[in-house]
């Protein structure tokens, strides 16, 4: 139990600071896909003159928005989920049910791992977004051109953050399995989620 323990308690630091990180981005990235928005309809509705990159942009926020918040989510039980069966399962068998599942997921984290790595360092990631660039002629540089792969890789950084999160709540279940009363079987912070239900 001990040798579990500290790991758990490793894992789960590493990963509260890290996840504390892309909420805070995931805000930003937000409230920046809002203001985007915002002007585009602004900009469409009431100067009938459309921004060509905006629809661009707010996806390129949207989507790393998605990916710097769903393993918060995931850590903290927010996706949805059938749980009747695990609640109405002793203990230990809840804790197996659960160990199993995280193992499924945990396979599909490792494929989605090789998908990201390939659209942000394969050949589809070589090339430019459509319309976004930053634009550096205006303080005397030369326009830099965002990839697309700047915009893949919120699906890798997702999937990496979220593999963390599902070996910590792997070994949080196997604790769980051997000791079912155990406090640090227990996710830190998920009491942000207790109205959830």
């Amino acid at each position: 139990m001990i040798l579990l323990e500290a790991p758990v308690r490793l894992l789960s630091v590493v990963n509260s600071t890290v996840l504390t990180v892309g909420r805070q981005l995931a805000w930003i990235a937000l409230a920046i896909m809002v203001i985007v928005i915002l002007a585009q309809i602004f900009f469409r509705y009431v100067l009938g003159d459309a921004l060509a990159w905006s629809e661009e942009l707010a996806r390129f926020f949207m989507l790393w928005m998605t990916g710097l918040i769903a393993p918060s989510a995931y850590r903290w039980g927010g996706f949805v989920a059938i749980d009747m069966l695990p609640q109405a399962l002793p203990a230990r068998f809840a804790a197996v049910l659960n160990l199993a599942l995280l193992g499924v997921a945990m396979m599909v984290l490792v494929i989605a791992i090789q998908l990201g790595w390939s659209d942000v360092f394969g050949f589809g990631g070589r090339f430019a977004t459509a319309s976004l660039k930053l634009p550096l002629s205006l303080v005397g540089g030369e326009d830099l051109v965002i990839r697309r792969a700047w915009m893949m890789a919120s699906l890798l950084v997702c999937m990496i953050l979220m593999t963390a999160v599902n070996v910590e709540l792997m070994l949080r279940s196997l604790i769980r399995l051997i000791d079912p009363q155990s406090k640090i079987a227990a996710v830190p912070d998920s009491a942000m989620l207790a109205g959830a239900d």
